[in-house]
């Protein structure tokens, strides 16, 4: 039980990869069906629903622990992250700027060492050199053609990511509380900016159907009620940093299956950036993998 408790950080990420990947298909197939700001309210309210009721079947009271803290991570991960990523959908398309939300890594590890004291250290550099030189090679910054306006504006979203990671790092190495509320909480938080967004900014009304229903309800249960849940999760377990840097493999599947839902050709430099970012998060896990064997106490203690 304890190996395989274990090894749940890395299907967590697994499966937070995959879904969040995936949801850069069904997001541009969204916005055939609704405008960006008010997909982006109607996604969150979904997933602050779904989340209340998945609090309500578990028998645990939704509480608010920390209020000023979970105000600040609501307002940074959901609502500035959701903000600028939309905004920089608008201004830029769904192309390379939306991807800019990525390098989120880059200032998680900035972050993390004067705030939370979490090191890079050893061949754990050679892990995020790789990991992120491929996401160089994925975004290619010197071949950008949006304006400097919607590359801010991706930028800012990684900032409001990161700024979140590091607040929840904070706050669950000071006060215990508990991942499914705080995640509930968030979202709730998160959500009224977007609402209120979606009222004030002028846009074309939702166009209700089937195929719309059915992407909105895997938005909001599997993309962001759930994944936002598994992201606190694997946060609680690994460094920022370390996370951050895992959670790359979603840019991989995103290429990997926009290219082959919309019969889209494989570039060159992306294919060695997925071939780089594979590489560097194979050497993660296995340098976690060699840690926990040294250290026996360390991996009953996760497993607590």
């Amino acid at each position: 039980m304890s190996e395989y408790r274990r090894w749940l950080p890395a299907l967590a990420l697994i499966v937070l990869s995959l879904t969040w990947g995936y949801t850069w298909v069904l997001a541009k197939q969204g916005l055939a069906y609704a405008p960006p700001f008010a997909f982006a309210a109607e996604r969150c309210v979904g997933a602050a629903l779904a989340l209340v009721i998945a609090l309500r079947l578990s028998g645990r009271k939704l509480k608010l622990v920390a209020p000023r803290q979970t105000i600040a991570i609501g307002l940074a991960q959901v609502s500035g992250f959701m903000i600028f990523q939309t905004w920089a959908l608008v201004e830029g398309g769904p192309g390379k700027t939306a991807v800019l939300i990525f390098t989120m890594p880059i200032w998680t590890l900035l972050l993390a060492w004067p705030i939370l004291g979490e090191r890079v250290r050893g061949k754990q550099w050679l892990a995020a050199a790789s990991t992120l030189g491929g996401l160089l090679l994925i975004i290619e910054p010197w071949d950008m053609h949006a304006s400097l306006f919607s590359k801010f504006l991706g930028l800012m979203a990684a900032l409001c990511w990161a700024t979140g990671t590091i607040l929840i790092k904070r706050l669950r190495g000071k006060t215990p509380v508990d991942l499914l509320t705080l995640t509930t909480w968030q979202m709730i938080v998160g959500a009224v900016p977007l609402i209120l967004l979606a009222f004030i900014v002028p846009e074309h009304p939702t166009e209700w159907t089937v195929s719309y229903v059915g992407i909105l309800i895997f938005m909001s249960v599997a993309s962001t009620a759930m994944c936002w849940w598994l992201w606190i999760y694997i946060l609680d377990r690994v460094p920022a940093w370390e996370a951050s840097l895992s959670v790359l493999g979603t840019p991989v599947v995103a290429i990997l299956s926009s290219r082959l839902t919309f019969g889209e050709a494989f570039k060159g430099s992306e294919i060695a950036g997925i071939l780089l970012i594979g590489s560097g998060l194979a050497l993660l896990s296995l340098l976690g993998w060699a840690a926990s064997r040294r250290d026996p106490a360390k991996q009953i203690e996760e497993a607590a």
